[in-house]
């Protein structure tokens, strides 16, 4: 029988009262059989959906990994060529300074263009978003809406 609030088609009451051949007496085989299906679904669909989660993590960090290898090997020649620059500002600078003083200016302009950098990177780093599989959980969420909807009926 229907609960009260929720109405079934004549044919909808009469499969699951009366069953299929073989199936126990008001439907029980039927409604176990479909539960199990539903149960072996929903794992199945959970399943997939790490799946796609893991292949799609994967993939981005690949991509991190490739381009964390370029910036690395970018660094090391800014790093050299950075050292050059300084070395001929200070040595240009010896003659107005004395040489101490010259080194003591250049050598406090790159701290202060060091932390300038260091505070632009942190405020970058804090608003990047965490790397979270964005199609793997946007399925997820389809997917509840659609058991949802499916309860529902």
């Amino acid at each position: 029988m229907a609960e009260a609030g929720t109405r079934r088609s004549p044919e909808r009451e009469a499969t699951t009262m009366s069953g299929g051949p073989g199936d126990a007496p008001g439907g029980d085989h039927s409604l176990a059989r479909l539960i199990g299906e539903a149960s072996e679904q929903l794992s199945r669909l959970v399943r997939d959906e790490m799946r796609l989660a893991a292949a799609e993590l994967r993939q981005k960090g690949k991509r991190a990994g490739t381009g964390a290898a370029f910036v690395g090997g970018a660094s090391a020649l800014g790093l050299y060529g950075g050292g050059a620059l300084i070395a001929s500002a200070i040595l240009a600078l010896t003659i107005v300074f004395a040489p101490w003083l010259a080194a003591l200016i250049v050598g406090a302009a790159a701290l202060v263009v060091a932390a300038i950098a260091a505070l632009i990177g942190k405020k970058l780093v804090s608003a990047a978003v965490p790397p979270v599989p964005e199609g793997a959980a946007a399925s997820v969420k389809a997917d509840i809406e659609a058991v949802k909807e499916g309860l529902n009926r």
